[in-house]
């Protein structure tokens, strides 16, 4: 007799934004299956619901996936099936086009007349239903619901019997974010798209060449950051060594600034920016921006506590840790009493009674999406003690949805879209609550001018750097 439990997932009791996914790729290292395993394992915090490893040896591509973490998706005991290949692909993955199923665990790996060929992709392909459709009435069979399959539709359909140039055709047909990484029989390839939304950077270790994220993967492994790939650039990699060429013409740069914001591990390097020091930079021009007086400055574990951090430097009130995290309850749990769900945030998160009460709190979060863990989190301080509750918030309000690879509500779920700030404070219980302007917010980066910044900000301000296709017609197919 089997038992259904009734799960819930941590998702509930957290109002983020989910991590995209994080891909890795190397080519010319004997221990390629192993590296891409550990370099996967640094870049866990990008997605959660599946994992998997492509690795080939030359003639024969091996690949294993599997949900849930990089440790559940591929035990040890199973990495014998990945071969001794000198070049392997991986990828760990949050759903954001398709759902949460093995079939769309990556890398997606593939057969056909011009040899093997596996793929892994971060981001999301804007225009990917228009071009799944097209290719179905084209007699096009999907193995998955993912916008990934669609590239592969296209390359195995492109006119050209060189693999670089069939890659290059068909990434000038799709349009969105995506770094994008490609194994074949003899090399690998690393695209990033053409805004540069989504980050790629490229090392060495060794005499062999690697590509990632985020360079977290690189230090875990112990690569040597060589640089950022370029926007529009393809690197392709093979035993003849590495070569870098352009696939995209020039587009307007837009780096997605969420991955500093909240994404990325803030012991990353992304562009040139060290991910900390950029969440540092938002405390301090938050604490000019909105000051308060304040007893002690909290953050919330673990995004928000560099940007608190940097505002207790600049407003010189004591930073202290007043929320503690439990890391221990994993994604999917048994659901708990009505009584503890209501008190949801709590699995999760514990004030520290002795540092917040009797005090007035300046509590640091990097966003607010739906408004209702800060809520929470508000409610959670004043039971410890707090006296005040003064909410700082080391981002603009999220006003519009995302459609570059980021799982976001629906522009109607995002609280800053219905409601003023002074509305939101009301929501939340706050004595005080202030976003940092997004003029004062990429002054972190150093731009005099922040009107032309190089990042995407269409979050807080409905501006997408590129089009959102709703019908084929507002394609150029070729």
């Amino acid at each position: 007799m089997s038992h259904e439990l009734d799960v819930w997932t941590d998702d509930d009791l957290f109002d983020k934004w989910h991590e995209e996914c994080g891909v890795f790729g190397i080519f010319g290292h004997e221990n390629a299956a192993e590296l891409t395993y550990f370099a996967l394992i640094a870049l866990q915090h990008r997605g959660q619901e599946s994992a998997g490893i492509a690795t080939i040896d030359g003639k024969t591509l091996y690949h294993q996936r599997g949900m849930g973490l990089v440790t559940e998706a591929i035990p040890s005991e199973h990495m014998s099936r990945l071969g001794r290949g000198h070049a392997g692909i991986g990828h760990v993955r949050y759903s954001t086009s398709g759902g949460s199923q093995l079939l769309n665990a990556q890398p997606l790996v593939f057969n056909f007349q011009r040899g093997n060929l596996a793929l892994a992709h971060n981001g999301n392909l804007v225009n990917a239903f228009q071009l799944r459709s097209f290719l179905e009435r084209r007699g096009a069979i999907f193995q998955s619901t993912s916008d990934t399959e669609v590239v592969a539709h296209l390359i195995a359909r492109a006119d050209s019997n060189d693999m670089q140039e069939s890659i290059r055709e068909s990434l000038s047909i799709v349009k969105g974010a995506y770094a994008f990484v490609i194994l074949t029989d003899d090399k690998l390839y690393a695209m990033r798209d053409a805004n540069g939304l989504r980050p790629m950077v490229l090392g060495q270790i060794g005499g062999a060449y690697c590509v990632a994220s985020e360079s977290c993967a690189f230090d875990t492994i112990g690569a040597e950051f060589v640089r950022d790939i370029e926007p529009g650039e393809m690197v392709v990699i093979s035993k003849d060594g590495i070569e870098s060429t352009r696939f995209a013409g020039q587009a307007k740069k837009a780096l997605c600034t969420f991955e500093y914001i909240y994404f990325a591990r803030p012991d990353s390097d992304i562009d040139g920016f060290n991910v900390h020091n950029v969440r540092k930079e938002f405390g301090r021009l938050l604490s000019r921006e909105h000051p308060i007086e304040a007893d002690v400055v909290i953050g919330v574990p673990d995004s928000s506590i560099s940007s608190a951090i940097g505002y207790a430097e600049e407003s010189g009130i004591p930073y202290e840790i007043g929320l503690i995290k439990n890391r221990y309850i994993g994604r999917t749990f048994i659901q708990p009493s009505q009584e503890l769900r209501a008190r949801g945030v709590r699995l999760k998160l514990n004030a520290v009674r002795r540092i917040v009460e009797g005090k007035r709190v300046v509590l640091i979060d990097d966003s607010i999406v739906r408004g209702t863990t800060s809520g929470r989190i508000v409610t959670m301080l004043r039971e410890a003690g707090a006296l005040e509750v003064h909410v700082r918030i080391a981002s603009p309000p999220v006003t519009h949805s995302c459609f570059y690879g980021i799982d976001t509500s629906t522009r109607e779920e995002l609280i800053a879209s219905r409601k003023s700030v002074e509305e939101i404070r009301e929501y939340i219980g706050a004595e005080s609550l202030e976003f940092l302007s997004e003029p004062t917010m990429m002054k972190a980066f150093g731009f005099e001018d922040t009107s032309d910044h190089g990042h995407c900000n269409a979050c807080f301000t409905g501006k997408y750097p590129t089009e959102i296709y709703e019908d084929l017609s507002k394609m150029i197919l070729g």
